[in-house]
């Protein structure tokens, strides 16, 4: 999906290693930057963008679907185990079709807060009864399609998802999920492949969802490929009670023995790990994405990200059920939630942040040359403004304290320009939620 040609742009501020730098100029050929020169004036032809222009910010965890539940279901109370009541009848309502529409206007509103590539764990794999579509990853090539369509690389964490909980069978709408064992999982996601805008990795869904016997085949078919690999871990007390109660372990420990952990997995949420799991996330260089604003909405609870940090784990960030779509608040939150824990200001830098919303982001979902200015790296370009209400006098180099989806002004992917003036090429992108949340719902109601 790389920009045809070459072009150029000049920036009153970038974001250039660990700092902003001013007046840069980011020459751009066949979507990759080519070069870069600080301190130096537009000349003609240059565009000017303005603000400080981050790089492409990385969404590591989405399940798009999700996003027809904002806004809905939150006023009557209750915990996970309910808001997945409602989940479940929406993952009930999708084919082909509805999945496509729900996932290419979510795309396009993350577009609008400067994503520029997103780590999708789908497990919604099959039709209603269980059985596979005439083309078994119909619902991935929806996904891949709605991706290209709003102008943002994709990672498409295929999701094996077996069991509706420790020792216990799929039922109802898990039945959707599930390919039997993790071999069949494998043969199916083998018939994907990847492209200049599209990647397949994979991911466990939880160790509730995979027993402890078929975890090794997902990870051997993940470092086969040398693919990003994810798993939800104990992101509610209930998963960790299981599994202690049912195998003396915590998921932590178990996808250890699994050969999960290592440089090219995620673990997600991490929200209820123990001290002993944080040692081994960050001693195996494993990534943590964290989701602060679904952790909050779905009363998760606080995770350990500094600890983590600390460990040794690189942090990124994901939106998740998307009760939100905004990386920067999402990175903000990181740091936020470290100060209600511990009392102290300062856990995570500005720059660490932008790191997390960046770089490591990125790097967990598969794309390392993306989500940094450098030479060689993918042109991805994040235009943030600085006279907004919220960024008006604030210092560049603390941007991401500040600074929201509704600031971003342009946006370019692979050298192509998706946004521009906070409009997506797309159009009207609140019109596209709006008739697919509707129709999704309006399938849910028959």
């Amino acid at each position: 999906m790389s920009g045809a040609g070459a072009s150029s742009y000049w920036c009153p501020q970038a974001w250039l290693g660990a700092a902003p730098v001013a007046r840069l100029r980011v020459a751009v050929a066949d979507g990759r930057v080519v070069a870069l020169t600080p301190g130096t004036d537009p000349v003609p032809g240059d565009v000017v963008l303005p603000g400080v222009v981050l790089p492409g910010l990385a969404n590591a965890h989405s399940h798009a679907f999700h996003r027809a539940l904002r806004g809905r279901g939150g006023a009557g109370g209750g915990d996970f185990w309910t808001w997945r009541r409602a989940m479940y009848a929406l993952a009930a309502a999708l084919d082909p079709d509805a999945c496509h529409a729900i996932a290419r206007a979510v795309y396009a509103e993350m577009a609008l807060a400067g994503v520029t590539g997103v780590g999708e764990m789908h497990y919604v794999h099959h039709a209603p009864d269980g059985r596979p579509y005439a083309d078994p990853n119909a619902m991935a090539d929806a996904l891949r399609a709605a991706a290209r369509e709003a102008g943002v690389r994709l990672t498409l964490l295929d999701t094996c998802y077996l069991a509706g909980g420790v020792g216990r069978d799929l039922e109802g709408v898990q039945r959707r999920f599930g390919d039997g064992d993790a071999g069949r999982w494998a043969e199916r996601v083998d018939l994907l492949r990847d492209d200049d805008g599209f990647r397949v990795g994979a991911a466990v869904h939880s160790v509730r969802a995979v027993p402890r016997d078929q975890v090794p085949t997902v990870v051997a078919w993940a470092r086969g490929r040398g693919a990003p690999l994810h798993a939800h871990v104990s992101e509610q007390r209930a998963e960790d009670e299981e599994v202690l109660a049912a195998h003396g372990l915590t998921p932590t420990r178990l996808l250890e023995d699994a050969g999960f952990l290592g440089p090219a997995s995620t673990v997600v949420h991490a929200v209820h790990v123990m001290p002993a799991d944080v040692e081994r996330i960050g001693a195996s260089r494993t990534t943590t994405c964290l989701c602060p604003t679904t952790e909050r909405d779905l009363a998760d609870g606080l995770a350990p990200g500094g600890a983590l940090r600390d460990a040794g784990s690189p942090v990124c960030v994901g939106t998740d059920q998307h009760v939100e779509v905004d990386v920067l608040a999402e990175a903000r939150a990181v740091e936020m939630h470290e100060r209600l824990a511990t009392g102290r200001r300062g856990s995570f830098t500005p720059g660490e942040l932008v790191t997390a919303a960046t770089a490591a982001g990125h790097a967990s979902i598969g794309w390392p040359d993306a989500g940094t200015l450098a030479v060689g790296a993918r042109a991805d370009l994040v235009a943030v403004r600085t006279d907004t209400v919220r960024t008006v006098g604030a210092d560049p180099a603390q941007l991401a304290l500040v600074a929201t989806a509704a600031d971003v002004d342009t946006v370019v992917v692979d050298g192509a320009v998706v946004v521009r003036g906070g409009a997506h090429r797309l159009g009207d992108v609140a019109g596209l939620l709006g008739r697919a949340v509707a129709d999704l719902q309006a399938r849910v109601d028959r």
